[in-house]
Order: C-alpha cells, then sequence, then structure tokens
C-alpha cells in the first residue's frame, strides 16, 4: 500500500509539472491576431493552428490526469489504518496539584477567598 502511494504521489507530481510547462508555453488568445501582420508565429513546429490544438489536448489529458490522481491520494491517504485512538492518549500525566491548606495564616494573600482582593481595591 506504501508502495502504491509513492507512485500515485510520483505521477501527481510530474502530471502537475507538466501541466505547469503546458500552459506557459501556449499562446493567449490575442496571439493569433500578431500572426496576422507577419511576426512569424504561423510558421511554428505544429503549423498555425496545430500548436493550439496539441498543447490544449495535452493540457486537458495532463489536467485529468491530475485530477485522478488527486482523487486517488486523497482514497488512499484516507484509507491507512489509524495509528491511535487519540492525540492525547500518548500525553504524558503530570501529578495533580496539591491545595493550598485551608487553614493558611496568610490572609492577604488568600487566593482562595475573592472578597479578600475586592477589600485590597481602593474605592
Amino acid at each position: 500500500m506504501e508502495y502504491l502511494f509513492s507512485v500515485v504521489l510520483l505521477v501527481h507530481i510530474a502530471a502537475a509539472v507538466g501541466v505547469i510547462g503546458l500552459v506557459l508555453v501556449q499562446h493567449g488568445k490575442g496571439a493569433d491576431m500578431g500572426a496576422a501582420f507577419g511576426s512569424g508565429a504561423s510558421g511554428s513546429l505544429f503549423g498555425a493552428t496545430g500548436s493550439a490544438n496539441f498543447l490544449s489536448r495535452a493540457t486537458a489529458v495532463l489536467a485529468t490526469v491530475f485530477f485522478v490522481t488527486s482523487l486517488s491520494l486523497a482514497y488512499l491517504a484516507s484509507s491507512k489504518p489509524k495509528t491511535g485512538g487519540s492525540v492525547m492518549q500518548d500525553a504524558v500525566n503530570l501529578p495533580p496539584v496539591p491545595a493550598p491548606p485551608s487553614g493558611s495564616t496568610d490572609k492577604g494573600a488568600n487566593s482562595s477567598n475573592p472578597d479578600s482582593k475586592a477589600k485590597e481595591i481602593p474605592k
């Protein structure tokens, strides 16, 4: 299962790089106007319209491969067996903090009595 995940991830990355490269190589919609005035774009390897068809179809195929591998990676990642029940399951258990004694002699700093702090605030 781990081998399949690695292979699909490798194909996914290759498809992503291929889509990026093909999109950057393609001409925009306004590039054909320059060919009409003699810019030389019509003398490409595939002809005036052949390159547009080939590049757009190759981009569509690679985009489909990218989409399928995305779904495959999501399925493979979700079907992995769970290793633990909870995030807090392996947490370190700290000993409980002891409560202060109830008969404390320090009455000004007694945090358990909320009225002791209110008496110190000037009005």
